[in-house]
This record gives C-alpha cells, structure tokens and sequence, in this order.
C-alpha cells in the first residue's frame, strides 16, 4: 500500500470525507468564447471546441488549477480531475481522439500539484486527487436507433481500450484515487472496471476504485434500467473503496437510493447529488444551507463515508457540506453475510434454508 493510500483509509477511519463540486458550473462561471477553448495551440482546429471542458486542461490551465483551489480552500479532502469526457469516444465529437491521454495525464498533474500545495500547508488534513472516468457520449447495452433495438453505436472491447488509455494517463499524472462515475449504463461501468484491473496489473500498481451511479429519475433505475441494489450486485466484484451516485437527483430525491444500497454495500458510500432539481431554464437553485441541512442528517443517519456535490454545486455549497458533516462518525461498514446475489434488472438473492 502506497503511502497516500495508507493516509486515504486513515482518513476515512476517522471522518467523513468531502468531495469536490461542479467542474462544469464553475467553468461557466467564466463565460468562455470559442478563441478561450482554443487557446494558441489550436488557433486553427478544423470544427468548433468551445464545450469541450476538458480541452481547458491544456489551453486554460490556470482556471482548472484555480477551481481546483477554491474547492480545497473550501474544505473539500478530495477534487475530481477535469478529465470526464477525456476518452477517445467522447472527443470524438471534436475531432480530439489523439489528445485523450494527454487529457487525463495533465489533468491529474494539475490536481495532484494543487493537493500536494495543501497538503503541505496542512498535514494533519493530507489532500486527494480523484482521477475521473466518465460514462462516454455512447452506450454498450442500449440502442440510440429506435428502429434497431439490435444495433450499437460502440462495443465492450472499445471501451475498454478508451478507459485503459484514460486510466494509464490518471495514474502517470499522479491520481490517488479512480472514480468510475455517472454510470447510467453499467456494461460501460464493467468495461471500465475490467480496464482498470488490466492497467493496474500491466503497471503493477493498484489504486481505490469508486463507483458511482447515475439514476435518471423518479423511476429508481440507471438509464440502462436496473435499480440500486441490482446495479451494486453488477459491479460489487470490482471490491471498490466506495460505492454510491451522483447527478441528475437532489438530495431529497436521491436519499432513498442511497439508504437502499447502505443497507446491502459492504463497502463504503459515496454520493455527491445536484443542487436539487434543474429549473425551468436548466439551473439550480437549492442554496448551500439547503443542501448542506440534508447532508447533514444524512451524516447523522450513518449513511455516509464521502459526500459532495455534482450539477449546480459551487465551493459555497462545499464549504456548507463540509461544515455541516465536520465531526459526525463515519458510516460503519456493515459485514454482510455470504450468499448467492445476481442482478438483471431486478436483484435476486438464492438464500439456503
């Protein structure tokens, strides 16, 4: 065990620890133009960039780094890398596939200078860097033709290559942690974990692994159609650090699911919700003081080993979190008792009698 992993389960011995926010929120902030994305180095690329966030790796380093900052400065113990699109299939859309490990090397040296800046500022609170792997703008188990439930638009062998480029270029730019997240098709999250474990053997190094789910609305279930217990049965052979969800819900309406996996995870839980439910233009509106209050009786409730925020989320609403969950235990991790558990849709548990 290296010795940021050691700190790291130190850590979350002793408390519950704090996520970063909204990459994406706080880049708007900015208002970025189109020559902005660009930068000097791609003055003259063929088709427009402006969107492509994680492109600001390397045209706007100065503003990731500063992010970065705000969200540690706030209290945060860990930030995401900026590398969420950062694979082959997703720059895709930009014509910026040859950049996708460069993306998710200089993205993790960024975080990993700033975490290394605080935590030598403050020791007794050692900083994390996240690495990030996103769900890709594909799917492996849905069809995007209505008219051809058969077709697909990528395949499980081609994901797992794009995340073991994404995930060689986390660990050499210097990622403590890697987080599969917003999963809302959890074949794309098995091609992720598949292609973790193949980059940690071919470098002979082995990180935490957390897991993060997406459900889509007041369904219950991923996009891909299963609910919290049988996606946590999906992917519980990863053994991850965490297991937990993100985006789309508020807390009010995630807190159900994640009291449905704490009862079944033997691991730790994770979750970082929006700031509530979008408005009507797209925005959210759920203050910190609101957020942080649900959080909080979350933490008193026992169901939490690290708490963030996704869509909507800014280092106020971080600061507020990390206040509100200072001092209250972590969730104790429950040993769960041995038997056949499988998972399509629905959970299914074969118990002897």
């Amino acid at each position: 065990m290296s010795d940021r992993s050691a700190m790291l389960k130190e850590a979350l011995e002793q408390r519950i620890l704090v996520l970063d926010g909204a990459m994406g929120t706080m880049i708007q902030r900015h208002k970025l133009t189109e020559a902005d994305y660009r930068g000097d180095r791609f003055r003259d690329w063929g088709q427009d960039v402006k969107g492509n966030n994680d492109l600001l790796t390397l045209t706007q380093p100065e503003i990731i780094r500063d992010i970065h900052r705000q969200y540690y400065a706030a209290g945060a113990d860990m930030v995401e890398t900026n590398s969420f699109n950062s694979t082959k299939v997703s720059q895709a859309d930009y014509g910026m596939e040859d950049l996708a490990y460069e993306l998710n090397k200089e993205g993790a040296s960024i975080a990993r200078v700033v975490a290394d800046e605080f935590t030598a500022e403050n020791p007794d609170k050692p900083r994390f860097v996240v690495g990030t792997l996103g769900p890709t703008s594909r799917t492996a188990s849905l069809s995007p033709d209505v008219n051809n439930p058969a077709f697909r638009n990528v395949s499980f062998d081609e994901l797992t290559i794009n995340y073991i480029e994404a995930t060689k270029g986390l660990i050499e730019g210097g990622a403590d942690i890697i987080m599969i997240e917003t999963i809302f098709d959890t074949l794309n999250a098995k091609a992720a974990i598949f292609a973790i474990n193949k980059t940690f053997s071919d470098l002979a190094i082995k990180l935490p692994v957390m897991i993060s789910g997406t459900i889509t609305d007041a369904s219950g279930r991923t996009l891909s159609g299963q609910t919290a217990e049988a996606f946590w049965y999906s992917v519980r052979h990863a053994r991850p650090l965490t297991i937990g969800f993100n985006c789309a819900l508020g807390a009010k309406e995630l807190r159900q699911h994640i009291v449905s996996i704490s009862k079944i995870a033997d691991c730790g839980i994770s979750a970082h919700p929006n700031a509530g439910l979008p408005n009507e233009m797209g925005e959210y509106d759920e203050s910190p003081t609101e957020m942080s209050a649900q959080l909080n009786e979350w933490a008193n409730s026992g169901l939490l080993n690290i708490v963030g925020g996704c869509c909507g989320t800014e280092p106020a609403h971080i600061k507020a979190i990390a206040d509100a969950v200072s001092g209250v235990k972590p969730r104790a991790i429950p040993v769960i008792d041995r038997h056949m558990r499988l998972a399509g849709l629905e959970p299914f548990e074969v118990i002897q009698q």
